[in-house]
């Protein structure tokens, strides 16, 4: 089962805004191949870090307002999210290393190990 969410206006705000654990957002559509090369290294940054941060996804041509008001103007655009507020982002398809640096997610096991 996947652990990523599917966001949109109904529940950007409560989902990442308000939420306690950091957020992983990435800005998505479907005929983008990049992003469908992306989509399984984000479902694996999902699955290894469940309990310490959140992963979703949202799809910019069903919420192009949220998407333009993240800056995503090309994607795959990926946001990592603190107590509401973007801290770090990337774009395009990269490895999982290099978007784990990119979003600081390296620093963070750092800490943890």
């Amino acid at each position: 089962m996947s652990k990523v969410m599917t966001l949109d206006r109904g529940n950007f705000k409560q989902e990442v805004l308000e939420s306690d654990l950091p957020v992983l957002v990435e800005y998505w559509a479907a005929w983008c191949g990049p992003c469908r090369v992306l989509g399984p290294v984000i479902e694996e940054i999902a699955r290894e870090r469940e309990s310490s941060i959140r992963v979703g996804k949202l799809d910019v041509d069903s919420e192009p307002e949220l998407a333009a008001g993240a800056g995503a103007l090309s994607i795959p655009f990926v946001v990592l999210y603190r107590d509401g507020e973007p801290v770090a982002d990337s774009l395009g398809a990269a490895p999982k290393e290099h978007l784990e640096r990119a979003l600081g997610l390296d620093e963070e096991l750092d800490k943890a190990a």
